[in-house]
């Protein structure tokens, strides 16, 4: 996360409590974004329009906040066990200029019930906050950002089923705390230009424009509670992939310690092996756990 203007201090102490926007300075506990399974700042799969990376001690005095953020990372797994696929990811991110977001990631996937023993994926990330929350001294102007993820995947499917190996993510997300109700709530939205098949995991084919968006709640001081939603990819030849979504909660233990604990949904898990037919792609549901540390 980074250090936002004067005028949105107060809104941004209780995002990072909600797992809903970028932390201000003497927030008592972590927040959002995390990094995502690409690494971009966000929640499991999509991104926010907030960025990665606490700033350093000493506030807007602090001349360092002005260039660079602290780096935050975080690591995922997923369990989606009636696919027999094991997803482990780990990342990295930071914020230069208080606006621009860089990341990286890695991901490990055992998926050996598909052909594949294992399969490794790489993603670099960028995004720019472009307007901040509150902007022209409102109370409802959301945050929007733009950004980009390269992905690469070694899957040895990518041949068999006549995909290719790398692609790249676009999108534009809107994000915006809402503090009037009794509980604050966190909604976010947003466009993804992607030609990913199964997150990219399994290949890269044509492009398609979708629709994503999160809602979380704070019911307490340090939980929060949401539901993640992102409509599948239709990446020609007659692969679509499923919509995702999950279901989470999340524990902000410290300032910089953050747990996170969802079921999620892929789509069904048969229709992996209909390549050329395959209407709703996916591999199955299972449990996701997640453990992110903000220095």
């Amino acid at each position: 996360m980074n250090n936002i203007s004067n005028a949105n201090t107060k809104s941004t102490r209780i995002a990072s409590l909600v797992l809903a926007a970028a932390a201000s300075i003497g927030a008592a506990y972590g927040g959002v974004p995390l990094n995502n399974l690409q690494g971009t700042g966000g929640i499991a799969f999509n991104p926010l329009a907030y960025t990665a990376g606490l700033p350093w001690e000493g506030g807007e005095s602090n001349s360092v906040n002005k260039v660079v953020s602290k780096p935050q990372v975080g690591a995922w797994y997923v369990n989606l066990n009636d696919a027999g696929v094991n997803w482990w990811a780990g990342s990295a991110a930071i914020t230069f200029a208080q606006r621009l977001e860089v990341s990286a990631g890695y991901g490990f996937v055992n998926a050996h019930k598909y052909g594949d023993k294992s399969i490794n994926t790489y993603n670099l990330g960028a995004k720019v906050r472009f307007l901040d929350e509150n902007a022209f001294d409102t109370s409802w102007v959301p945050a929007l950002a733009v950004g980009g993820v390269y992905k690469y995947t070694d899957s040895r499917t990518v041949d068999a089923l006549g995909l290719d190996n790398d692609g790249f993510d676009a999108y534009v997300v809107a994000s915006k705390l809402i503090t009037q109700t009794p509980w604050p709530i966190l909604l976010s939205a947003g466009l993804l230009l992607s030609d990913e098949v199964v997150n990219g995991v399994v290949g890269h084919n044509d492009y398609d424009v979708v629709a994503f968006g999160n809602i979380d709640v704070l019911p307490a001081e340090n939980v929060a509670i949401g539901v993640e939603y992102k409509q599948g990819v239709d990446a020609g030849d007659g692969i679509r992939n499923h919509d995702y979504w999950d279901a989470h909660v999340a524990w902000f233990v410290t300032k910089q310690l953050t747990l996170v604990a969802a079921f999620a949904e892929t789509g069904d898990k048969d229709k992996f092996y209909q390549h050329g037919s395959a209407k709703n792609l996916g591999v199955g549901s299972g449990a996701v756990f997640s453990v992110q540390y903000q220095f």
